[in-house]
């Protein structure tokens, strides 16, 4: 499980990585396609390391947004760090502005974007350090 919920951490990461640096060159190219492509990886980032929170505390890997939120809830109710840091509510927003707004409605807010690039990183900073700081619940 461990080797798992690494590998989502690194594509969480590779995503990321990916994801800013196509927003940055679709915004300088004025390529809306790119911006949208960027999003998406991003909002991939993000579900890479929701699923890797999932699966280190509660063993399991969802399999759909619907569960992934749900998962998400139930963690909140079990590890008090999830819900102060609101990662539920968290992965929501992102959900909303990357993946929905962007990606698929096509509605293309350069400023907004790069904060949630930021957003997405401490996303990332912040499961990987729940991670690392407590044990699984599952196991």
């Amino acid at each position: 499980m461990a080797e798992k919920v690494r590998s989502f951490l690194e594509d969480a990461e590779s995503f990321f990585e990916r994801g800013r640096e196509e927003l940055e060159r679709g915004i300088k190219q004025g390529d809306q396609y790119a911006i949208r492509d960027a999003a998406e990886k991003l909002w991939n980032a993000v579900v890479s390391a929701a699923n890797a929170l999932i699966l280190h505390f509660l063993g399991v890997v969802p399999a759909s947004h619907w569960e992934r939120r749900k998962l998400l809830e139930k963690l909140e109710d079990l590890v008090q760090e999830a819900e102060r840091l609101g990662l539920r509510d968290r992965y929501g927003a992102r959900e909303r502005y990357l993946h929905e707004m962007t990606f698929y409605d096509g509605i293309i807010d350069v400023d907004m974007l790069r904060r949630e690039v930021e957003r997405v990183r401490r996303y990332i900073e912040d499961v990987k350090r729940l991670i690392n700081a407590q044990a699984p619940l599952a196991g």
